[in-house]
């Protein structure tokens, strides 16, 4: 699974990098985020919205939690010109998708993960996988691992960070959903994201049996299509090659909490 990761990209940055679209507006400059209720491993720690959450730039984020706004890459046509050719674009979405028909925000379960094998017969992502499939970039990723017990006989969780070994940045498969606000019609649509699971590959098993899918640069046209479904082989787990190019460090503990947030929580313990 994927509860917590850490990216640090700016949008205008990554807009260039990628040729894409910053439709990041200036009021997202910085991200906010609602209380994390939900956790990763169901074990480390989640903390209300802070002000210093709050006031972290969108895209700079060591200890990025479920409901927290975020980055995401989409490919889509200009709403003045629906028949143009579709462009990358950078929008920010909150991490946690939200269907459609759902009455409100907030009420039904954190949808911040969706297994890539079934994601195509739920309900919640059906749409999505057919015409809204998106793209989230990370540095990487953290995990826990079952440890020893305490002193008090408590079983405990060891943190790992999984991260390119050479340095790149992450695209993980995701899925996107628009929501709008029935109560009031006026108010902006929300926009919110999934990232798809898939079986965990390699060494990277040893830490957990789940993984975000990783999306190779070579696979986005297909992946991010707006007007065509995605090739089934897309949502299968990466390969060996894709797999062993992810360094496993075990980092602190201070990742268990939402709140603590800076580079130290990527060094090695």
């Amino acid at each position: 699974m994927c509860g917590r990761f850490a990216v640090t990209t700016d949008p205008a940055k990554l807009a260039a990098e990628i040729d894409a679209v910053n439709e990041v507006p200036a009021s997202s400059a910085t991200g906010s985020t609602e209380s994390a209720d939900g956790d990763a491993t169901g074990t480390e720690q989640t903390d209300s919205t802070s002000d210093e959450r709050k006031s972290r730039p969108l895209g700079t984020n060591y200890n990025v939690a479920p409901t927290s706004t975020i980055l995401t890459v989409v490919e889509r046509h200009s709403h003045d010109d629906p028949h143009d050719d579709p462009r990358l674009r950078i929008r920010p979405m909150r991490w946690g998708l939200v269907p459609s028909w759902a009455k409100e925000v907030g009420k039904g379960p954190l949808l911040f993960n969706a297994r890539a094998e079934t994601a195509a017969e739920k309900s919640s992502f059906r749409s999505a996988v057919k015409s809204k499939r998106c793209l989230v970039p990370m540095d990487g990723w953290y995990e826990w691992k079952a440890g020893p017990d305490n002193s008090k006989g408590k079983p405990t969780k060891i943190p790992f960070f999984m991260s390119p070994k050479d340095g790149t940045r992450l695209f993980m498969a995701g899925l996107w959903s628009t929501w709008h606000d029935r109560s009031d019609r006026d108010a902006p649509p929300l926009l919110s994201c999934t990232i798809l699971t898939t079986d965990a590959v390699g060494e990277l098993r040893e830490v957990h049996d789940r993984m975000p899918l990783i999306m190779p640069f070579d696979n986005w046209d297909a992946w991010l299509d707006p007007d065509h479904p995605a090739p089934t082989e897309l949502f299968s787990p990466p390969s060996h090659e894709v797999a062993d190019a992810i360094g496993i460090r075990e980092v602190s503990p201070l990742v268990n909490r939402v709140t603590n947030n800076g580079p130290e929580l990527l060094a090695p313990a």
